[in-house]
């Protein structure tokens, strides 16, 4: 019998390898992201996944991969961010020469799947989302998400009991109860648990799910969507959808809530509207965070140093600036005297940019305000514009010296990346509607 080992390869992201696979030969590329965690090579000798992939793979090259600090992946110490996660599907895409996918995510891993869609538009054809989850924990604006106290049990449970067989009886009852008898289809949701993460790895990313708040990004979503949704998820599913531009949504019969056991409408749901995806529509908005600095006190500075020197200093602080933005890979948009005006893909890097510029020019004597804003941005002539970028100028506006502020929706973005704020309070920006609430980086 000739040897046939499962076609696993690896993809590089930053210091971590990615593994993941490649399954059928479709002219649409179709990438799957599921929740929580899984195993490659355990999925592959589990039916219901094989049937599942086989399924996607009639009408795609179907791409599938284990997330980070999972499965056949490198094994992380911290909990990746999302937009460190968003760089891993980007690196699986590049590995496997995919210009342009359709990403398929569930649960907790739709918000990855959001979120790269919104800011990488040209590489995303479209998106299809599984009882999508757009915000982690309870509010009075969000009823459908854990509380506090029902997320810290989940964790307990989940350190406690992870991969045991009455973890998974509960689970299997809860999410496949037509398959709550079966034996066999329980041992194998058992290994791809045990073989998916350890007890740490699923809290981690448990407590992740937690900190996700993507609302307010789900209007610079502009690629076609579609929302698969269980009756039970019928609402959330349905304040996703209102909010992303002309989604639509399917609702699934169920009752098994596992995405491996849908039924073969929705199968066929997905495929029209994969088929029907148009590959090569180029985006006119993109979701950026925006960052303006200036050095503090200028006027002052200038007098002290005459027009020489003031140059000078200038020349050196521009050289610092950009510097940075080189290594965070920041994209310089514009410069007027001393003040810089950029962009990022993710607001992570941004943050620690803005913080690694305030520390270089304290060499210089000077101190620099910065304002970060994570928003919908217009493409014109290879530049951005729009609302976003004012609202980044105001809030840089309102810094002291020394200090960097962020909108609301940047601090959304890094919840669970170990980057420390305080409040700021409410503010009036100019020209721009409504109060924002501002917040400082005290440690990042």
């Amino acid at each position: 019998m000739p040897f046939a080992p499962l076609d696993v390869r690896y993809a590089r992201s930053g210091d971590v390898s990615i593994a993941y696979r490649v399954i059928g030969e479709g002219d649409r590329d179709l990438l799957f992201v599921h929740g929580l965690a899984g195993n490659l090579e355990a999925e592959a000798q589990a039916p219901d996944y094989v049937t599942f992939y086989e399924r996607l793979s009639r009408f795609s090259r179907m791409i599938k991969f284990d997330r980070r600090g999972t499965g056949l992946s490198d094994r992380v110490r911290e909990t990746p961010s999302l937009e460190t996660r968003m760089d891993d599907v980007r690196a699986v895409l590049d590995a496997v020469g995919a210009h342009r996918a359709a990403l398929f995510g569930t649960h907790e891993a739709a918000a990855i799947c959001m979120l790269f869609a919104s800011s990488y538009p040209e590489r995303t054809s479209g998106l299809v989302l599984y009882n999508p989850v757009a915000k982690g924990s309870w509010g009075p604006d969000y009823p459908w998400a854990m509380t506090l106290d029902e997320s810290r049990r989940q964790l307990a449970y989940f350190g406690e009991s992870w991969g045991s067989p009455e973890f998974v009886d509960g689970l299997v009852r809860e999410m496949a109860p037509t398959r709550s008898d079966d034996d066999e289809f329980k041992d194998r949701v058992l290994r791809n648990l045990r073989l998916g993460a350890s007890p740490s790895s699923a809290q981690a990313i448990a407590r992740m799910a937690t900190e996700i708040d993507i609302r307010d990004v789900l209007p610079a979503i502009r690629v076609p969507t579609l929302i698969l949704a269980m009756p039970e998820h019928r609402d959330e599913a349905r304040f996703v959808a209102d909010r992303i531009p002309d989604a639509r949504m399917f609702e699934v019969a169920g009752p098994d809530f596992f995405v491996t056991l849908l039924g073969d409408d929705a199968y066929d749901e997905v495929e029209r509207f994969v088929r029907g995806l148009d590959a090569e529509t180029e985006p006119e908005t993109v979701l950026a965070t925006i960052l303006f600095t200036d050095i503090a006190d200028s006027t002052k500075k200038l007098a002290e140093l005459g027009d020489r020197g003031w140059a000078e200093l200038v020349s050196r602080h521009h050289s610092l600036v950009r510097r940075n933005l080189d290594a965070f890979r920041g994209t310089e948009i514009d410069t007027a005297g001393d003040g810089f005006f950029a962009s990022f893909e993710g607001p992570l890097r941004a943050i620690r940019c803005a913080r690694a510029i305030s520390e270089s020019v304290r060499s210089l004597g000077v101190e620099v305000r910065a304002g970060l804003h994570t928003g919908e941005c217009e493409r014109v002539d290879g530049k951005i514009g729009g609302l976003a970028v004012n609202i980044g100028a105001r809030v840089a506006a309102a810094a002291t010296p020394g200090e960097l502020l962020v909108s609301s929706t940047v601090k959304d973005l890094v919840a669970g990346s170990a980057v420390a704020f305080e409040d700021r309070g409410t503010h009036e920006l100019k020209g721009v509607p409504g109060e924002w609430r501002l917040y400082a980086v005290t440690s990042a």
